[in-house]
């Protein structure tokens, strides 16, 4: 456990940020599995909705550290491969 006051005020807002980063990276996580799912059922026209909802989150993610941008540059462009694949 931390002892001087700076310790216990950086473990209290880690574990802040911490609960914030989950609940921002399980609603990333949705809005894809939203786009994967139209993609399994053959749903061209639903899949590409998903997907130009899910963009801007994950450039939103990307950009505040939550994942790395290379990742989300990779999410996209395989998505957007299989989408127009269908």
């Amino acid at each position: 456990m931390a002892n001087s006051a700076q310790a216990r005020k950086r473990a209290r807002q880690a574990e802040d940020a911490r609960q914030r980063n989950a609940g921002q990276r399980t609603m990333m996580r949705t809005y894809v599995k939203k786009i994967v799912n139209a993609i399994a059922a053959g749903n061209k026209d639903g899949a590409a909705e998903a997907y130009k909802v899910a963009i801007p989150v994950l450039d939103r993610m990307a950009d505040k550290g939550l994942i790395h941008k290379n990742k989300a540059a990779r999410h996209k462009s395989r998505l957007n491969a299989q989408i127009k694949a269908l």
